[in-house]
This record gives structure tokens, sequence and C-alpha cells, in this order.
């Protein structure tokens, strides 16, 4: 095979460097095949990458080599990717890639990009996020089952809340449920309606689902990882490939699906088999926007009348005003 291929892309030219490297050993899979894979479900991940500030997981090598994310746009960027300042919660910035056209997925993927990473926000306004995202994680002792019965009760309570999601897999062993938002709320905010969903939840099934940041104290029940919510915190996007021996790929699903799908069964070579056969199941997403009012409201009774305030951000986010200590509670004892 030559050492270059050129693909034209909605009128772009993305010059491919070494299309038959090898990135999936144990599929046989190579940058050409994810290549083709990208430009299959183009207008899907357009859709969950469209002007958004967006990380790149790298593996410039394939899945059993090295590999890095890169937040700052490299400087060979060209110029038709826009790009996006995000703030860090250290206080530093950097810009970031804002995909616009699919020619941008795969300059994205000559790089060794497998997983996009997007902010919630939108380049025009990077500090009011327009998507929640819930992500319910499964513990040592949890199956893939433990999570779907979960998310099932996720989605009973966004619609007594008023709200509506749209679940798919992280791509792992896990379910991301996205929640399409008016970007009126800060990170802040978006992140204390994530805790205040996932605490509602670990009252209605304590023995199967948890809040708890600390490993020590989950047990083998779902977690909900609040902090995907907080500042510089992403999940792999809709149709994302992941660095899984297999090439599994993060899937959108309708939730009539969620019970019988299982993420071994979405792969670089099956999702393009499903596209073409239902498109993209996750297209109505952006014709909705909704408030977190109410959800906010029920974190106000929460402190109010349970006392319960905030939780612990991630060891590398500032203190944060009103946050427990980040001890673990194993330490703390002593």
């Amino acid at each position: 095979m030559a050492e270059t291929l050129e693909i034209d892309v909605g009128g772009r030219t993305v010059r491919l460097s070494h299309p038959d490297k090898v990135y999936f050993p144990e599929r046989g899979f190579t940058k050409l095949d994810v290549t083709r894979y990208y430009l299959a479900v183009g207008d899907g991940i357009l859709r969950a990458l469209r002007d958004r500030p967006t990380t790149l997981e790298r593996y410039p090598d394939g899945v059993t080599g090295s590999s890095f994310f890169q937040k700052r746009a490299p400087k060979n960027l060209p110029g038709w990717i826009p790009t996006a300042r995000i703030a860090f919660p250290s206080g530093r910035s950097a810009d970031e890639i804002c995909p616009t056209e699919t020619a941008a997925v795969l300059w994205a993927a000559n790089l060794g990009c497998l997983t996009f990473h997007p902010w919630p926000v939108r380049r025009a306004d990077t500090e009011r996020p327009d998507e929640l995202r819930i992500d319910l994680d499964p513990q040592p002792g949890t199956d893939y089952g433990d999570v779907v019965r979960a998310a099932g009760e996720l989605r009973a309570l966004l619609a007594e809340l008023g709200l509506s999601g749209w679940p798919k897999t992280s791509g792992g062993r896990g379910v991301h449920v996205l929640v399409p938002l008016v970007p009126e709320r800060t990170f802040t905010e978006v992140r204390r309606a994530a805790i205040a969903l996932g605490r509602e939840l670990e009252r209605r099934a304590p023995e199967r689902i948890t809040t708890a940041w600390w490993k020590e104290e989950r047990g083998a029940k779902i977690f909900v990882d609040y902090n995907q919510t907080a500042r510089d915190r992403t999940v792999a996007s809709a149709y994302s490939v992941r660095p899984h021996p297999r090439a599994q790929v993060s899937a959108p699903l309708r939730w009539e699906e969620l019970d019988d799908a299982r993420p071994e069964d979405f792969d670089l070579a099956s999702m393009p088999v499903r596209y073409a056969d239902l498109g993209d199941v996750h297209s109505g997403l952006e014709e909705h926007a909704f408030r977190l009012d109410d959800v906010l409201e029920l974190a106000e009774r929460d402190q109010r009348d349970r006392g319960l305030g905030d939780l612990p951000y991630p060891p590398d986010h500032p203190k944060m005003a009103g946050e427990p200590k980040r001890v673990q509670p194993s330490r703390a004892k002593h």
C-alpha cells in the first residue's frame, strides 16, 4: 500500500500517512480501517462534536503503544479547523479544536486519534454547558446488566423532573446518559444537578447505586460519577473508537434497545453496518433543550432538609468553597 493516501471529504482533501499501520493487532484493523469507520459514521460523530472544544486521545502506534491526551490544538492545525479558548481549573487556558466538518475528524484520525473527548459546551459560550452527561460506572462485583437497570431508574427519575435523556454505551462497561440543556447554568451548577440526581437514585436503590467518591466506600454498586460534569472532565463522544483490543466504540442507543444491547456488539466493523441501516439514532437530541430548575431545587432540599452539601472534586481541581475534605475515610480515621 502507498505510504500516503489522499481522501476527499466534503470538498476537503485529507492526507493519510502510513494507512496500513496496524492499530488493533487482535482484529488486524489499520489506520485506514479507522479512517473508513469515521467516514461511515461521519454525520453522527460530527453531530456529537460540532463546535465543541475537543480533546484528542491519541494512539500514534496503535492500542498496544503509548498514548496521550492532546488538549491544545496541534501546531500544524489547518486553517479551516476552528478553535475555542477554554479555561482549566488551574486558571490556565488553551485553544482546543472545534470540529465543524467531518474532514476535521479524519484529520485527527491521521494523527492517531481514536477517541474524541468533547467539552459539554460550544465555542460560542465556553462557560455554560449545553449538555448534562450522567456517567453510570460499574464497580467490581457488578456487570452491564446492573448498569442497564440503573439507567432505567435514571430514565424514570428524569421523566419525573420533566427531563429526557439519550443513552449510549461508553465503549467499555458503562453507560452514559446525555441530557441536552439550555446553556444558562455554570459548570458548578450542572455538577450540583448531577450530584442531586445521583443522590436520589442512591436513596431509591441504596443496595445497588452509590455516589461515594472514595472507591473503598462504593462496594459492588453502580457509581454515578458526578465529577464527569466538573470543568475539564469529559466523556468519550458518541461513535468514538475506544482503545479496547476488540476496537469497541461508544454506541448511541434507543432506550428500548438498552436491555438487549451489549458493549461488545458495537465495534469498528459492526457499527458502520448498524449506521447504514438506522442512521444516527441520537439525531433528534439537539432539537431539545431542558432547564435544571427542578433538579437544582432537589439539590436545595438535600442541603436544607438533609444536610447534604457538596462532594469531593477530582484531585487536580483547586479546593472549592463548601467542599468536604479530600481525605480517604480510612486515612481520616488515623
